[in-house]
């Protein structure tokens, strides 16, 4: 199976750098890892309702691009499905089972994502209704996927 990420911006702090690593090393005995980090717009302070909109129409310009046709689509959103860390393994694991080959997971940028990348999503995935920063999430979708990984090989994990 192949794990693409799809990112917006890059990752300035090295402990997320390096946490990012780690995971992606980890999963490596598991799946085909390939991240992809598309730019960021910058955001002007108090930018009005449409310039936000237009940055996340361009940011979503960027992320669809990546796209590839046949990809199985999971787009983190507030208003997606909650899972468990079991249910996340499920899912990945009947995709597997039903012969999908590429699973997409989307992160968006600070302002969240376009409608145009919402519509494309297969599936859209909540990890709680906060907010958090899109450096970290990354880390913790890396550490989710890794601990799917592990669950769908019924080998042991923390809790």
């Amino acid at each position: 199976m192949k794990i693409t990420l799809i990112t917006v911006g890059k990752i300035k702090e090295k402990f997320y750098t390096d946490a990012i690593a780690e995971y992606s090393k980890r999963l490596s005995r598991y799946c085909k890892l390939e991240i992809i980090q598309v730019a960021d717009e910058k955001t002007p302070d108090k930018a009005s309702e449409t310039e936000e909109r237009q940055i996340r129409e361009k940011e979503g310009e960027r992320i669809l691009a990546q796209v590839k046709d046949g990809a199985y689509v999971i787009a983190l959103a507030i208003e997606g499905q909650m899972l468990s860390s079991e249910q996340l393994a499920d899912k990945i694991n009947q995709l597997g089972i039903g012969g999908q080959s590429q699973i997409v997971l989307i992160i968006g940028g600070s302002l969240g994502l376009s409608e145009a990348v919402l519509r494309r999503a297969d599936y859209k995935l909540s990890f709680s209704r906060m907010t958090f920063p899109h450096q970290l999430m990354r880390v913790i979708l890396l550490e989710q996927i890794y601990r799917s990984y592990r669950i769908i090989a019924g080998e042991p994990y923390h809790k």
